[in-house]
């Protein structure tokens, strides 16, 4: 192996072009590939920004020749040679009108075979790709997404800044206050039996950030949540996470749609019409069963509890008269486009949402057919085509149940008929905002409330009465910013008065030890002028995964985990040894 001694890289790989042609460069990289024809040897010179093709002759160096016939891929080299016409140009290459005629040549370091091809698009398993991820990060696609983070996170630091926020770090250690997602626990050297937590969010920092009088916060918080993965999480996460004081719900929105509007022009190119559209909660669910839709396509849901609660069938009429309800979507065309077969496979698609089946109509010209109809009078079919403003051809599907399970299975039942129909048109991006949540939710298992987004959401001014009386119909001053069907981010209006705040808790069953035992600081911090105050918070990764168009959000994070929250390369989480454990006081129960 040689040194650097002597020269220094003068150009990246894919920054040399036709303006270089003649001059003496000096490029460093890895080993593309390699081609030997006869007195000629090629080697495709890969870095960061691309790859150069280097040429060595026999005739003109016959040192550096020799040399270039040892090289194997994934050799770490540098070249030193002149830029020249390329005498058979690629069109496909960034480079591919010139190349390097080399004439000193330094092999850096040698590779062993790598078990994968470093190239764009790979299918190799994942578990292969990310036990060696060292060697994935090599791989164009993955490198191109990583620097778009990059810009992601600039120009939200660059954005911010200029609107008045500070940039300020919040602990990593932090107390436990357990309510939601299970937190992650740091065992205490110096305070036997005590434990830090890692945070979930920023949450209760930036909020007494607030009540320090710091304004504008911001900051690129890296979060933590022991929880199941998916394809769209990860046990630990990063947030562009930011506060505001003496603001209401516009003026959050306000400003992080001129972030978006300008973070969509820098990465995209594309120009994103302000202000954006806002639906409330209760009208996402009814029109597209999910508070985070995807509005690129029509598919939307018909509710005909009223046209079917006193019918013969009794799967229709049996959910209306226990407070659920019968709703459907209309494949429009969809006779022709579904089979019998994939009809009743889309029964079985609803029932992983606890459907517990599909009902389905075909609209016919004079005859329709239907897995219910018989049940039906024909007036009462001919009434659920027209609420559905079915025509001949149509495809009518529907659920009756809970109105959780029939919007959870008809929100993913669209969202599967669309890929199927292959609807969606990937380019398109389609922003809105879901606004009015509700504040709690009930937990049947558990037999109390809880809060849908946190404990410190304020309420809807017009509804706070009812927290007392039917705390279940309170909305919240919460938004969601959906890209595409993905919630990208999400925040709320603050609780800023100390004796709401208790109130709420109370609602959520704490007890008042409970309550100043969890979030005493935070209550004391309330008695001395608390303004007004209220934020959001980006997810950074699931931000990144939207904006390069990937599928999965391990394809924008350099090291992540996998579905058990493992890190293939380095074997993490491991045992430790027992000295270790004994320095803490713990003992590990098998």
């Amino acid at each position: 192996m040689e040194t650097l001694q002597g020269i220094k890289r003068t150009h990246k790989c894919g920054k040399l072009s036709e303006t270089n042609i003649g001059e003496i460069v000096t490029v460093m990289g890895w080993t593309q590939n390699y081609r030997q024809l006869g007195a000629l040897t090629f080697i495709d010179l890969r870095d960061i920004s691309g790859i150069v093709q280097l040429s060595f002759s026999e005739e003109l160096n016959a040192e550096a020749f020799k040399k270039a016939q040892t090289v194997r891929n994934e050799y770490v080299l540098a070249a030193v040679g002149k830029v020249v016409k390329r005498s058979s140009i690629n069109p496909n290459m960034k480079t591919g009108q010139i190349e390097i005629q080399v004439d000193e040549l330094r092999i850096l370091n040698t590779a062993e075979t790598p078990p994968f091809a470093i190239e764009e698009n790979s299918k190799v398993k994942d578990e292969i790709r990310l036990k060696h991820r060292y060697l994935d990060l090599r791989r164009p696609d993955i490198q191109k997404n990583l620097i778009i983070r990059h810009r992601i996170s600039q120009i939200a630091r660059n954005f911010y800044s200029d609107n008045g926020f500070l940039e300020i770090e919040t602990p990593v250690l932090m107390k436990s206050t357990p309510e939601g997602a299970r937190d992650y626990l740091v065992p205490s050297r110096v305070h036997p039996g005590k434990f830090y937590a890692l945070p979930q969010s920023p949450q209760l920092y930036k909020q007494l950030l607030m009540v320090s009088g710091m304004d504008r916060y911001f900051q690129i918080a890296k979060c933590f949540r022991d929880e199941d993965l998916r394809a769209d999480r990860q046990p630990e996460f990063t947030q562009i996470d930011l506060e505001m004081s003496f603001v209401d719900t516009d003026d959050v929105i306000d400003v992080n749609e001129k972030f978006l509007a300008k973070l969509f022009k820098e990465i995209l190119g594309r120009d994103i019409c302000l202000p954006l559209k806002r639906i409330p909660y209760k009208e996402a669910m009814e029109r597209y069963g999910s508070d985070k839709p995807d509005t690129r396509f029509g598919l939307e849901l018909c509710d005909i509890s009223e046209t079917v609660k006193n019918c013969g069938f009794k799967v229709f009429s049996g959910a209306v008269s226990e407070g659920g309800s019968v709703r459907g979507i209309n494949v429009k065309g969809g006779a022709d486009k579904f089979s019998r077969k994939e009809i009743d496979a889309l029964g079985e698609f609803v029932k992983t949402y606890r459907a517990k089946g599909l009902a389905w109509l075909i609209v016919g010209k004079d005859e329709h057919r239907s897995s219910f109809a018989k049940f039906l009078t024909e007036d009462e079919v001919n009434a659920v085509i027209s609420v559905m403003s079915g025509e001949a051809g149509d495809l009518l599907l529907f659920v009756a149940d809970k109105n959780p399970i029939v919007f959870d299975s008809l929100g993913a039942l669209r969202l599967e008929i669309a890929k199927r129909l292959d609807i969606i048109k990937k380019d398109d991006y389609d922003l809105l905002w879901v606004t009015e949540f509700p504040l709690l939710e009930y937990d049947e298992e558990e037999g109390r409330y809880k809060a849908m987004h946190h404990p410190f959401t304020a309420l809807m001014d017009e509804d706070v009465h009812l927290l007392d009386t039917d705390p279940g119909k309170v909305r919240a001053k919460a938004y969601d910013i959906v890209i595409n069907g993905c919630e990208a981010g999400g925040g709320s209006i603050r609780i800023y008065n100390g004796e709401l705040q208790q109130k709420m808790f109370k609602t959520l069953g704490f007890t008042e030890e409970e309550i100043w035992d969890r979030f005493g600081f935070l209550l004391e911090g309330f008695k001395y002028g608390t303004p007004p105050h209220g934020g959001m918070a980006y997810g950074l990764d699931r931000l990144v995964m939207l904006l390069t168009g990937c599928d999965n959000i391990k394809d924008v994070i350099a090291f992540p985990k996998v579905q058990n929250a493992s890190e293939l390369m380095s074997n993490a989480p491991s045992f430790v040894d027992k000295k270790q454990l004994d320095e803490l006081g713990i003992n590990i129960s098998k």
